[in-house]
């Protein structure tokens, strides 16, 4: 076993372009490092919906410049066998380690394959990629990043002409063709021929951000904004100053790009402590709002005053608020969300008229909906102008929630009065998340059967009325690894994460409220059930 293992990994080693991580191998070699060598010969990245995603190092379960290299082949086969073959990939890269090279390497490998690449100027937000496929009429797009992962990782987007990430059975098809290229010398990477693309592509991006706001509507409000150590920092304030709205207060220690994320344990507005900087500088500067984006600006966080201190909204909370910003200035078009957000946004859409649809988890399903004018996910991400970007972007739906704070502003209320006025015309929708970190893959997959062969009843005293599992689809969504409860006044749905070694337990509670009076109670009998549901569905998972 040794043995075999020994030989991988030197026949490993001398296709590897990368001196760095040669040298990590062949230190693991020398060392005879066997449970390290296995960890990292133990299979490959699988290539999936989410393209690939994982820790930068040397082998085939790591991100390296080899294994980009083979994906960016197997992507260049599959265009060819659709009669792509001519057609343009467009290259986006945040500033992450290694993601200028991966991107490089990529354009390398599409035009050794007879294809045509054209590389964003520098680290960008996704969504400028997301817009550049359909600007430039690409027959695909890559993306090189890992969102909001620890500063380790790194990871390979892709997404087809429609500039929609790849769904099944694309997915499977293009990992059939890295499957199949036998060695890395088989892939021709030429030193140059691809073009590097001028300011033009971002400028015509920015002059679309204009286009999501209302021409008249109000531009007072004040925010703080941080970019979290990602790439958002320049463009959205090139979009705000377009719009005319006050210039955002920077949260200093995380305006510029550093893909070690010095400041937080994991760049994601959502983690416990990732805010906190940003909280600080709006005790100093008391604005209206604080908007966030991801390291790479495709998902937008917005915190607001509560009383005395700074909260973050939780993603349905901004879904809703955009939704009923929208339907406020006539938006027409389908409304459309993933099954795991909050069904306040089907409420809202039936109360204006409005098509509604729910789609599986991810904007590659959501971007798809036919007609789409609007769609969110509870996890920040936000798409507020589909026919630009068919994707979640974190520029436009900042401006669309300043956009709608500033209206608020001239009303002399808030962003909590209208979810307030929300709560009350449609029910109290409160939500939370019970999401568990597991070293051990297997115990994500031993929930999933506990909970499929021992189905709870009841969960916080509430009967459950129905309960499916997802995996054998339903009439309208194809099938996918979930389980969905439906209560009485409330509604779970447990699911492994598609990115991140997660469990991942959406809840949601729905209390009626007559009047703004009875607010409070109606918040507080929410936080009971969440905190009951959470407990029992904990149990009923063995987690």
């Amino acid at each position: 076993m040794h043995d075999d293992l020994m030989a991988r990994a030197k026949a490993w080693l001398a296709e590897d372009p990368d001196a760095q991580t040669r040298d990590e191998l062949a230190g693991l070699i020398d060392a005879g490092d066997v449970p390290e060598l296995s960890a990292r010969f133990s299979g490959t990245l699988q290539f999936g919906t989410a393209g690939l995603r994982g820790e930068l190092g040397a082998g085939p379960m790591r991100m390296n410049r080899s294994v980009v290299i083979r994906a960016a082949a197997g992507l260049a086969a599959y265009l060819k066998k659709q009669g792509r073959g001519g057609g343009l990939v467009v290259v986006g890269y945040d500033a992450r380690h290694k993601s200028a090279d991966f991107a490089r390497d990529t354009a390398a490998v599409m035009t050794g394959a007879g294809l045509r690449a054209a590389v964003l100027p520098r680290p960008l937000p996704t969504p400028v990629l997301a817009f550049a496929i359909r600007h430039l009429g690409a027959v695909a797009g890559v993306e090189v990043t890992a969102s909001h992962n620890p500063p380790r990782d790194n990871g390979y987007k892709v997404y087809l002409g429609d500039g929609s990430q790849i769904v099944p059975p694309a997915d499977a098809e293009i990992a059939a063709e890295i499957d199949a290229i036998a060695s890395l010398h088989d892939v021709p990477r030429p030193e140059a021929g691809w073009e590097i693309l001028d300011e033009s592509v971002l400028e015509a991006y920015l002059a679309r951000t204009d286009a999501v706001l209302s021409p008249a509507s109000p531009r007072t409000a004040r925010t703080v904004y941080t970019a979290m150590h990602g790439v958002g920092k320049d463009v959205l304030l090139a979009a705000f100053a377009r719009a005319g709205f006050p210039e955002p207060v920077l949260v200093a220690e995380q305006a510029e790009p550093d893909p070690d994320f010095p400041t937080v344990a994991f760049p994601n507005p959502e983690e416990p402590g990732a805010m906190d900087l940003a909280f600080a500088r709006a005790r100093a500067t008391d604005p209206d709002l604080i908007i966030a984006n991801d390291p790479d600006a495709d998902r937008c966080a917005a915190a607001v005053k509560d009383g005395a201190d700074w909260r973050m909204l939780r993603g349905d909370e901004v879904g809703a608020l955009l939704a009923a910003h929208l339907v406020r200035r006539g938006a027409t078009g389908v409304f459309a969300e993933s099954i795991v957000s909050s069904s306040l946004l089907g409420r809202i859409a039936e109360k204006a008229g409005l098509p509604y649809e729910e789609t599986l988890t991810g904007f590659k399903w959501i971007a798809r909906v036919d007609g789409l004018r609007y769609g969110y996910e509870e996890a920040l991400g936000y798409c507020v102008d589909p026919e630009g970007v068919r994707d979640k972007d974190g520029i436009t739906a900042a401006l669309l929630i300043t956009e709608l704070a500033s209206q608020l502003k001239e009303e002399g209320r808030t962003l909590l009065d209208l979810l307030d006025d929300l709560a009350v015309e449609h029910g109290l929708h409160a939500t939370d998340q019970l999401s568990v970190r597991v070293q051990d893959l297997s115990l994500i997959a031993d929930a999933m059967r506990r909970l499929r062969e021992q189905p709870p009843t009841e969960l916080a005293g509430l009967a459950i009325t129905r309960a499916e599992d997802l995996t054998r689809g339903t009439d309208r969504l194809p099938p996918t690894d979930g389980l969905r409860y439906t209560l009485d006044g409330a509604r779970v749905i447990v699911r492994p994460s598609g990115t991140e070694p997660k469990l991942k337990c959406y809840l949601e509670v729905v209390v009626p409220v007559a009047a703004h009076a009875g607010l409070p109670a109606a918040h507080a009998r929410a936080g009971e059930l969440l905190a009951a549901i959470k407990r029992d569905l904990s149990a009923a998972a063995g987690i």
